[in-house]
């Protein structure tokens, strides 16, 4: 029979940490660290199996798993010498979710089961500690109905703090054993109103509905949510951790913590971390109370910091990585709960990795595999500007780095749909719950008035990479006026505030941000990528400016520089429409000379920016209509400043009018009817590089045709740019080393590519377009039901966001192998928005392109996401 569940006691365990994906994050990390002497309670984990076949045996067990959980259940009793449900002795457990990766909050904990009107008696009297015992009970009551019974939790909320103003006390810790059982009492008729039947006192059924509860926690809204973000597949499942619960909440020789063993936020090596005295791990996590920084354990329990600092150390060499833990102290003594990679920013992981190499915890390729590409993007995260002058509003915790603007919302829902609409928003919470994660990811930052460094705002958010300011006290929010206020000064919902999450600060109004730069240990980790990585990276880039932002990203040349966006700037479109509206050739020609000086000097500008690099510049592609006025009012302002008459350019825009603009006059069909459009643009390139060369500027040009269909259509324009560009260079004196090539986005181009590449020196997939025809999908168009698409699992992604590898890179791959069929050293490229994006990053590395072209803020990502494909191909 299939082994369901794996005990862990005593100094050995039957699992090990490799073993993540059958016991999950936690209950690797439990089994770990019991092998490794760590001080762990006992427990059983039952895999991440029993929880797939749980779903796939419409929520039955699988055969065999209670049985096995029974029998560790006995063996825990052995263990602890306590016996569950037993009113004299009673063992208690805790039933704690874990998948393969850490997903914080996102899924269900039950603390303190096994507790009922008479266990409870039985703990009071074992621990001859009457408080402690009815504090246990009334947290598992409220922890139990909101995680298996579905009563919102805030309903226990309201007694706990009504008993409280009763009494005139402001914290839980200042309740005694006889409010505890008055909130008891409370919580047993509250759940017996909302459900129409008692609190369950079977311990037995308890364990049985808190295992379900877990199971079912994998598909609840949050955790789905939170998978679509993290792109975590659906069917891994999640473990169940059954473990003999130690409290935390005994008095003042017993606490709670969670601790990072290096800084998550800067990456700086010291102990990091927060805890609560006489507190339950909820407590710190949940942000209900604001708890004390890690250090100040060490003059309230000197002996059990130096034991946990022993211990954290063992357990960062032992994993080679910054370890986030979980700890409990009951009456002086220490017990690990947990032990997981840490949740970190980008800024902390390239500091980590950094140091680590340095430390020779890890070589070097393991630096670079420690840096997600994803995160990167972090490292680029706005900043406010140095030079700013602002007001500072209140202060909180830096709780995850980089400065956010935006109008302030109240509820997840408002800034999912204030942000759907255009707008930047700060979620500005009491403190966050798993509910939230939607809006979070919505949100440009997270302002909490609650919680510490380590609550779930913070976690969540440092792992998303959003600015976040936790625990700002100062702040007294009103949710149903839909407002706070700080000193007599009231915020509302609306508002502009700008957080500083390096700092802290809550500033009001907008701030103003600028882009960081790439320096320091980032460069460094980035240089080893390009060691390892053989794809190259360029950049889409149409200006000087973009040019050298790229290249100081460390771009190798630009793989996509579109003419057309240099034809909308200043006076240029007088002269474009001037082009588009005459009747003759001769018109046509006369208003293209003046259009080309402008063009020219653009690609001088660029030449020089990327001396010695290869440019690769895209002829006109977009269909002529798109240079006209369209609504009446714009064409009457045209008329006014062109002197064109208004009915004449009212009957060129009809004259142009397409149905389906994108796949008609556009691109070399535009060059094939209007050859003189093409031409103008081939002069510009050649003078500007003749010119350039002539100053000592290595000039690498790259003639690219766009839309390509039929290898005649090439034929045609690739005669006509070596007649350009020999007459150019004749006339100069100069010879210049040019290719020409053609951007593949249609799929009979890559069905064809073998015919394609006899006159093409180079191949760039314009995956943008090559997924709207191979799909049948107008990217403009298919925003209203993509999601839908994605959530059904139609399409895992969003395939203008990732590539559709089976599909498209299907188009791609064959176009690649078609190609150098014809032309073994035939260059091949991306150019699409895909060229940023690691996952199809590595489908580019995969199928053998040379390199991808991505946005210049992109650039970092796409060299690291290149190092990863490369390394991990080698693994």
């Amino acid at each position: 029979m299939k082994k369901y569940v794996y005990f862990f006691g005593n100094g050995k365990a039957e699992g090990s940490g490799s073993m993540k994906e059958l016991l999950g994050g936690k209950g690797a990390g439990l089994a770990e660290m019991t092998n490794l002497g760590i001080p762990v309670p006992p427990g059983f984990t039952i895999t991440t199996e029993a929880c797939i076949e749980y779903y796939n045996n419409n929520k039955q067990y699988p055969e065999g798993m209670w049985e096995q959980a029974l029998e560790a259940l006995k063996k825990l009793e052995e263990t602890v010498g306590k016996k569950f449900g037993d009113p004299k002795n009673p063992l208690l457990v805790s039933v704690r979710s874990g998948a393969r990766v850490s997903m914080p909050g996102m899924m269900d904990t039950v603390l303190n089961l096994g507790l009922n009107d008479e266990t409870v008696k039985g703990l009071a009297e074992v621990s001859n500690n009457e408080r402690f015992a009815y504090d246990s009970y009334r947290r598992f009551i409220q922890m139990f109905s909101d995680v298996v019974l579905g009563i919102e939790h805030g309903k226990f909320e309201r007694i706990l703090d009504k008993v409280k103003e009763e009494k005139g006390v402001k914290f839980d810790t200042d309740l005694d054993a006889e409010d505890f059982k008055k909130v008891v009492e409370l919580y047993k008729k509250l759940v017996e109103q909302e459900l129409g039947k008692p609190f369950p006192q079977d311990t037995m059924e308890q364990l049985k509905l808190a295992i379900n509860a877990v199971f079912d926690s994998w598909n609840n809204q949050r955790a789905i949510t939170y998978r679509k973000i993290n792109k975590i597949p659906d069917d891994w499942g999640t473990a169940v951790n059954i473990v003999a619960m130690v409290f935390g909440n005994m008095g003042n020789d017993s606490g709670t913590g969670v601790a990072f063993t290096r800084n998550p936020s800067t990456g700086e090596k010291e102990f990091f971390g927060e805890f609560l005295i006489n507190a339950q791990g909820e407590d710190v996590v949940a942000g209900i109370r604001t708890p004390e920084p890690i250090a100040k354990l060490k003059e309230e329990m000197p002996e059990v910091f130096k034991q946990l600092e022993e211990v954290y150390k063992k357990l960062e060499t032992h994993y080679k990585d910054m370890q986030d833990i979980e700890f409990t102290v009951e009456k002086g003594k220490l017990y690990l709960l947990q032990t997981r990679s840490g949740k970190r920013t980008a800024r902390a992981a390239v500091k980590i990795a950094y140091d680590m190499y340095k430390e020779g915890l890890i070589d070097k390729k393991t630096a670079v595999l420690r840096v997600q590409p994803e995160q990167v993007d972090q490292l680029l995260h706005p900043m406010i500007d140095p030079k700013e002058k602002y007001e500072v509003l209140a202060k909180g915790l830096p709780a995850s780095p980089g400065a956010a603007v935006g109008k302030v919302v109240f509820t997840a829902e408002d800034a999912e749909s204030w942000a759907e609409r255009g707008e930047d928003v700060i979620l500005v919470r009491t403190e966050t719950s798993p509910e939230d994660i939607g809006g979070m990811n919505a949100a440009k930052g997270i302002l909490t008035a609650t919680g510490g460094m380590t609550s779930h705002a913070a976690v969540v958010a440092r792992g998303m990479g959003k600015t976040c300011v936790a625990g700002c006290g100062a702040i007294k929010i009103d949710e149903e006026k839909k407002q706070f206020e700080v000193d007599g000064k009231v915020i509302k919902e609306g508002d502009y505030i700008t957080i500083n999450g390096s700092t802290g600060e809550v500033i009001l109004g907008k701030v103003k941000l600028i882009m960081p730069e790439l320096s320091g240990e980032f460069a460094e980790i980035l240089k080893w990528a390009d060691e390892f990585r053989k794809l190259g990276v360029r950049t889409n880039a149409d200006t000087p400016k973009d040019s050298q932002v790229a290249r100081d990203f460390g771009a190798e040349g630009i793989g996509l520089c579109r003419t057309e966006h240099m034809f909308f700037e200043g006076d240029r479109i007088d002269a474009v429409r001037e082009m588009i509206l005459s009747d003759t050739e001769e018109g046509r020609r006369k208003a293209l000379e003046k259009i080309k000086p402008y063009q020219k000097e653009d690609f001088i500008g660029i030449f020089k920016v990327m001396d010695g690099l290869p440019v690769t510049i895209r002829l006109l592609d977009p269909p002529l209509h798109e240079f006209l006025p369209h609504t009446d009012e714009d064409i009457e302002k045209v008329s006014k400043a062109s002197g064109i008459p208004a009915d004449k350019l009212k009957a060129k825009v009809e004259e142009l009018k397409e149905f389906n603009p994108m796949l008609g006059h556009r691109g070399c069909r535009l060059g094939i009817t209007y050859p003189e459009v093409y031409e103008m643009q081939v002069y510009a390139i050649m003078e500007a590089a003749c010119e350039c060369k002539k100053e000592g500027v290595d000039v690498k040009p790259e003639i690219m045709i766009p839309l390509v269909g039929h290898y005649k259509e090439l034929a045609i324009l690739r005669e006509m740019v070596d007649r350009v560009a020999k007459e150019v260079m004749e006339s100069y004196g100069v010879n210049i080393d040019y290719l020409v090539g053609t951007m593949i986005e249609l799929p009979r181009a890559a069905l064809t590519a073998d015919e394609v590449a006899q006159y093409a020196e180079f191949f760039s997939f314009g995956t943008n377009d090559l997924t709207q025809t191979t799909l049948g999908l107008s990217r403009d168009d298919s925003g209203k039901f993509l999601p839908l698409y994605v959530e059904k699992g139609i399409y895992k992604e969003d395939p203008f966001v990732s590539l559709d590898q089976t599909g498209v890179g299907q188009l791609v791959e064959m176009g690649v192998k078609k190609g150098r069929s014809t032309r073994p050293e035939l260059k091949t490229g991306i150019c699409g928005e895909h060229g940023g994006d690691p996952d199809s990053i590595f489908f580019c590395h995969k199928v053998g392109l040379n390199y991808v072209s991505c946005s210049p803020y992109r650039v970092p990502v796409a060299r690291l996401a290149a190092a990863h494909a490369a390394l991990l191909e080698e693994n």
